[in-house]
């Protein structure tokens, strides 16, 4: 008998007395014979055989892998009236916060101590970060992608949550309760009074041809004039220049009281260009939201995109609107938040200029004012500069920001341009409660209309760098 046919024989005598193996211990992840078997238990240590805590069975499937734990009972959420220790800590029906998030087991903490490998970032005050397989907030699934909340929506809403709904800050809750969510929701002038002109917010499912939503299948719309383009109703399009906007929507306030003072008590504008002209907000519009911060939450971002018929005869003059996304919060670590509050700023890599969101983005060549005709620019009264980073009109298609104006700056202009989407971020404390203020206003008079779109909140486990960049 040869030596390879020995070996055989030697070794399926082998398998027929002893058939497979089996072993003891966690380690599902590595190589294994087909047909063995592991004693195996995959909860947190010190757990394993305290309260209905025991080991299970895995078996080697024929692809030479482990599958899965078979039999095993690893620590649940605590029931705290069935008298058992289901999160087997050693303790029955416990009603207490051992994590210190500010949640008990029986106040819906599903994570407390012993049932997952981070108790603070769990319990029903979190977010459902995406993608980790943890049930983050206790709602007994995992990784379950909040339903979409802004479908079938009156595009000329007066309900300030629907715009909350809008940008897809879905959940709401209450000042007494744990969860995370929106508590408020108001709009009003640029100074937090009044009400706005009803034609100066709307919510759509697109804007112009082109331009659709960042998330949902709806957006929030803001404008010193119509929220409206071109066939829209409820309310209706106005061109954003010429008659019946001429007048914006008549409406006055004074600035954000806690803006102004931050920088000095004026309005901040781009490096170069003159100071904004006037002491009130016209035409303003602007919304409020008061919120529960997740309690595993860090940071959040928005989608925002900001047109301007000012562009391109008024860049960098003292006639600008201004975009403005206020945030109050407690968070004083770093990346630190702008001083000012006003995250819907761009600040170029390694510089210390700060060029607030609005049509001055032109000047200067930042790169972040995309959606236009490149050419002269500021050609009314205060000289001529050039813009040389537009890329495209997609996003002016079917807005009327798209309507020729020829010989305002050149034969080939056009009544206005636009950002095209950017990221706006800003960092928080996880749990704490936020304001966040989105708001549009003209600085100088009431010709001349811009307007904005906001989409698509997320919440993030991760510390952001605030302000607002190319999306």
């Amino acid at each position: 008998m040869g030596t390879r046919m020995s070996v055989r024989l030697i070794a399926f005598l082998f398998v027929v007395a002893c058939g497979p193996s089996v072993r003891d211990g966690d380690d599902l992840s590595g190589p294994c014979d087909p047909g063995d078997t592991m004693t195996c238990y995959t909860g947190q240590d010190g757990t394993k055989g305290v309260g209905p805590c025991k080991p299970g069975k895995a078996t080697c499937e024929a692809s030479g892998m482990w599958g899965a734990c078979a039999g095993e009972v690893v620590p649940a959420a605590e029931t705290c009236t069935d008298g058992v220790d289901n999160n087997c800590n050693g303790a029955v029906d416990e009603d207490e916060d051992k994590d210190g998030d500010g949640i008990t087991t029986c106040a819906g903490d599903c994570c407390d101590s012993t049932e997952c490998s981070d108790p603070k970032l769990v319990n029903a005050g979190a977010f459902d970060a995406p993608g980790n397989m943890v049930d983050d907030d206790c709602d007994g699934m995992v990784d379950n992608t909040a339903l979409f909340c802004d479908q079938g929506m009156q595009s000329g809403s007066t309900a300030a949550l629907d715009y909350a709904k809008a940008i897809d800050l879905c959940q709401t809750t209450t000042m007494t309760e744990k969860k995370w969510g929106v508590i408020s929701a108001t709009l009003t002038l640029a100074d937090g009074t009044s009400m706005p002109a009803q034609k100066a917010h709307s919510i759509r499912s697109k804007f112009g041809t082109n331009v659709m939503p960042k998330g949902g299948v709806s957006m929030a719309v803001f404008s010193t004039g119509a929220a409206a383009g071109k066939g829209d109703t409820n309310p209706a399009y106005e061109p954003f220049q010429d008659t019946p906007s001429l007048n914006g929507n008549n409406k006055e306030s004074a600035f954000p009281a806690d803006y102004i003072a931050a920088n000095g008590g004026n309005l901040p504008n781009a490096p170069g260009c003159p100071a904004p002209n006037g002491t009130k907000a016209m035409d303003p519009v602007m919304l409020t939201l008061t919120v529960r911060v997740p309690t595993n939450a860090k940071s959040f971002k928005l989608d925002t995109n900001f047109f301007s018929s000012e562009f391109p005869e008024y860049t960098c003059s003292p006639y600008n609107d201004f975009f403005v996304v206020l945030l109050d919060s407690m968070y004083a670590g770093s990346p630190a938040n702008p001083p000012d509050k006003n995250l819907a700023f761009y600040s170029p890599q390694g510089s210390t200029m700060k060029y607030p969101v609005g049509v001055n983005l032109a000047s200067g060549n930042t790169g972040l004012f995309t959606q236009c005709v490149n050419g002269k620019i500021g050609c009314a009264q205060f000289g001529t500069g050039t813009i040389s980073t537009c890329t495209s009109t997609t996003d002016l298609a079917g807005t009327g920001f798209d309507t020729a104006d020829p010989g305002t700056c050149d034969s080939n202009s056009l009544e206005g341009g636009g950002t095209g989407w950017l990221q706006t971020s800003g960092n928080v404390v996880p749990g704490e409660i936020i304001k966040l203020r989105i708001a549009i206003w003209d600085t100088s008079d009431h010709v001349l209309d811009s307007l904005a779109l906001v989409d698509g909140f997320t919440w993030s486990v991760d510390l952001s760098q605030p302000g607002t960049v190319i999306f």
